[in-house]
């Protein structure tokens, strides 16, 4: 990793990122009488696989314009960054009807379209990094391994707790994401050095 971006930094965005899965998961846990470990594992490895393919996906695309936007790239991550953790604040208040409605279903059919909507942001992540010092490799493995974790982690406590901590957890992840999106916009900016 560089010193633009940290571990710590990368892992923030994470489990930020990993927010959205987290409550579709919930969601799915609440309408299956038991977690076995199969679901489990196939929850995880939807969602943390999207996660880790949409920003490695963004990158490869905006790594090919950034020779014409270098001077602006702050304020595009800035922009996004924000953009998307207010889309999740958003989100946190609409999504109990929505998550109520999951079905139990694993197989491709139920999961693809979820891990899509939920790795949208993540493309957009990915954009992010091809204009900060980061090392896409670890990057995409860190989002992963998170999102996958979180997924599984998320199945388990809607069986057993319920929705009560999904929309704590998005609203926190979308302010996460948008102080990271204020601390490298102050850093380009000069307001700020870390």
């Amino acid at each position: 990793m560089t010193s633009s971006t940290s571990v710590v930094g990368i892992l923030l965005i994470a489990v930020s990122l990993s927010m959205d899965a987290f409550a579709v998961s919930i969601g799915k846990g609440l309408t299956v009488r038991r977690v076995r470990p199969l679901d489990a594992f196939k929850t995880a490895l939807w969602f943390g696989g999207f996660q880790a393919l949409f920003p490695l996906l963004g990158y490869l695309v905006a790594g090919t314009f950034s020779g014409y936007v270098t001077a602006v790239d702050h304020w595009i991550i800035f922009g996004l960054l924000a953009l998307i953790g207010g889309n999740m604040i958003r989100e946190a208040f609409e999504e109990d009807d929505e998550n109520a409605r999951e079905t139990p279903q694993f197989d491709w059919r139920h999961m693809l379209p979820l891990a899509i909507a939920c790795s949208i942001d993540a493309f957009a992540i990915g954009v992010s990094f091809a204009f900060m010092k980061v090392n896409i490799l670890w990057s995409v493995l860190i989002i992963g391994v998170v999102t996958g974790a979180f997924s599984a982690a998320g199945l388990h406590i809607g069986h057993a707790f319920g929705a009560r901590w999904q929309k704590p957890a998005q609203i926190a992840g979308g302010v996460i994401l948008i102080l990271i999106g204020i601390k490298v916009l102050l850093e380009h900016l000069g307001v700020i050095a870390w």
